[in-house]
């Protein structure tokens, strides 16, 4: 692939040429008046940040690859499952399940495993946005370096994307806490739907872990199962609130930081330190950061770049924009 030099405006209107490795340069802006003014009507800039020029700035960034991005529930929201902090979260008063109730309170259990029932059937049939798949698109124009996310919902490999590490785990798959067999979620809805063929509660909207508000008074009947193997306690493969991330993953997630030349921070407020902690280690290695999310969140001051606005009109126009720069660089 031929080099491309990507003409844009950074900073306060100052013009520099950021240049792909090896090749030739071509000059070529990276966005369009109609993409401009597509992403103004959704403020998808900050003129106290970039003076008006943020989306050709993170595009600088990215296109010389080696992208790590790190993805949280902001994402998934235009795929119909909320998040915890941001607009669709800021309305809702879910607590979520901890890791220390649910293995020491049975009621907890039963509870949650109610819960989740109902969830799973929307988390089940949610499907990639347009985020998602821009997210695909620039891992297979090979500007990405891998995925780190930190939702559990499946979106991005359904979208496509390979390189995935999936920090918190996920909701399609079920471990015994006692001999640790691992086993997929339709298998253990199957098997619910057998043991509760009556059990019809009214439930509320699905939360972010992939549950639904319940009355405890409608838990009367419900029917918890067991571990197939050895009886023991079943969870879902997910991290809960208050319980240890995987430290295999934490360092597979810092060794993309580590080689990163952009960490692009994906719809996450980085409110909790689970996600954070690779800001503060980019920052530290001086590798930049640019974050798109609806909202603030707890590293806007560490960006070198900062968009609000929806992920699934921004990253589109990103992707776009990079991916018919790259075709131009090709060789005829």
């Amino acid at each position: 692939m031929s080099a491309i030099g990507l003409l844009v405006r950074c900073g306060k209107r100052r013009r520099r040429r950021c240049t792909a490795a090896g090749g030739r340069r071509k000059e070529r802006r990276v966005l369009h008046g109609a993409d401009r003014a597509r992403l103004t009507h959704y403020g998808g800039v900050d003129p106290v940040r970039d003076d008006g020029g943020a989306l050709d700035v993170l595009a600088c960034l990215a296109s010389d690859g080696e992208v790590v991005v790190l993805s949280g529930a902001g994402l998934s929201t235009e795929s119909g499952i909320p998040d915890y902090r941001g607009p669709s979260g800021a309305a809702r008063r879910h607590t979520p399940m901890t890791f220390q109730a649910f293995t020491r309170d049975e009621q907890a259990r039963r509870r949650y495993w109610a819960r989740s029932y109902l969830g799973w059937r929307q988390i089940a049939a949610a499907r990639p946005n347009a985020g998602h798949h821009a997210v695909a698109e620039l891992e297979r124009r090979g500007l990405l370096a891998g995925i780190v996310t930190q939702n559990v919902d499946g979106l991005h490999q359904a979208a496509g994307a390979r390189s995935v590490l999936e920090l918190h785990g996920s909701l399609d798959a079920v471990v015994c806490l006692d001999c640790r067999r691992s086993s997929p979620r339709e298998e253990l809805d199957a098997r619910l739907r057998d043991a509760n063929p009556d059990w019809r509660p009214v439930s509320g909207p699905v939360n972010p872990d992939g549950d639904v508000d319940l009355a405890d008074s409608e838990l009367d009947g419900f029917v918890a199962v067991p571990c197939t193997g050895c009886g023991g306690t079943l969870k879902p493969d997910v991290v809960f609130f208050g319980e240890t991330v995987p430290p295999d993953r934490v360092q597979e997630s810092y060794a993309l930081v580590e080689r990163a030349g952009l960490l692009l921070v994906l719809g996450s407020s980085l409110t909790v330190m689970s996600g954070f902690r690779f800001v503060l280690r980019a920052v530290k290695l001086g590798v930049p950061v640019a974050i798109v999310n609806a909202g603030p969140t707890r590293g806007d001051a560490y960006a070198r770049v900062r968009i609000d606005a929806p992920l699934g009109q921004v990253l589109p126009v990103l992707a776009g924009s990079l991916g018919a720069a790259l075709d131009v660089a090709q060789p005829a």
